[in-house]
């Protein structure tokens, strides 16, 4: 696939040198293609286009045109960041290189010092795409009405507020009874999302291709209930047993609705794919041992 529309999202806290730099590298590297302009949801900060041509290089627009503008989706930031901007295209299949401004970056696995080759090797083809699986979750109400539909890369968690009690939760899958749970919440994954909440939790490491769900319990007051690995075709159900207050559904850890003893949550394989690109630069592992530092003592 050749790209000659890029897309820019970049987090809006950054760290303007880094950016700067970024986005200088960027721009240079696209006009010597025959690149004239790329696109923004954001303008680019005003005290980094005070003395260059930035600002003329980069085009803002609104969200429905930028995504209808572009072919490659460069996200500059963290984690965060790119899953907001995976639920941004809402499905689009537009292939995204995520370059990591922040701090971890199990998703955004370019480093600042490797962009310039990661970006030129993906526009000379020497890339590979990624196809992660997401997850539908939705909110019903006791009469089955949808109240809330979102699609997520990571994962979806029942989770509380901070003076909350311990929950009272029951899990269904594909209509069989699984177990109730007394715990701090549950959370669904992933197999990308494996290296986020549900690893904090003590889930298993997923591999990103797996075709699997993975059930964490948060904090569960029985040692026997452990992480549970299903098929992704499954069907995941969750329910209050009793009556709870400040109890919420998250989704990516971005999105959060109140749940209650009248709701269900169902969650799925998304029929959505998130694209994300490997500049063949390392491998999974390589970035495992490189966020976790796997063999440091």
């Amino acid at each position: 696939m050749k790209f000659e529309k890029i897309g820019v999202i970049f987090k809006p806290k950054a760290d303007l040198k880094t950016l700067e730099k970024v986005l200088f590298a960027l721009e240079k590297i696209l006009i010597k293609r025959g690149i004239s302009k790329a696109y923004t949801l954001k303008p680019i900060p005003e005290t980094i286009t005070v003395d260059n041509s930035l600002g003329e290089f980069f085009v803002k627009a609104s969200p429905v045109d930028f995504i209808d503008s572009v072919d490659l989706l460069l996200v500059l930031g963290g984690d965060g960041t790119l899953l907001s901007s995976v639920r941004l295209l809402e499905g689009e299949k537009i292939p995204i290189l995520g370059v990591n401004l922040g701090s971890l970056g199990f998703l955004t696995i370019v480093q600042v010092d490797e962009f310039e080759e990661a970006l030129t090797n993906t526009l000379n083809g020497n890339y590979q795409i990624d196809e992660r699986l997401m997850l539908e979750g939705k909110i019903f109400d006791e009469n089955g009405k949808v109240l809330v539909e979102e699609h997520v890369l990571n994962d979806v968690v029942v989770n509380k507020a901070a003076l909350a009690r311990i929950m009272d939760l029951r899990l269904m899958i594909d209509g069989d009874f699984v177990s109730d749970y007394k715990s701090d919440g549950l959370i669904i994954s992933t197999p990308t999302g494996s290296t986020a909440y549900s690893l904090a939790a003590g889930g298993p490491i997923i591999f990103p291709s797996t075709n699997v769900l993975t059930i964490t319990p948060i904090c569960p007051h029985s040692l026997t209930n452990r992480p549970i690995v299903v098929c992704s075709n499954s069907e995941i159900e969750i329910t209050l047993n009793k009556m709870h207050t400040d109890i919420f559904i998250t989704f990516d850890g971005q999105k959060g609705y109140r749940f209650s003893s009248q709701h269900i949550l169902k969650v799925k394989k998304s029929e959505r794919k998130a694209l994300l690109i490997n500049p063949k630069l390392k491998n999974y592992f390589e970035v495992l041992k490189e966020k976790l530092k796997w063999g440091e003592r």
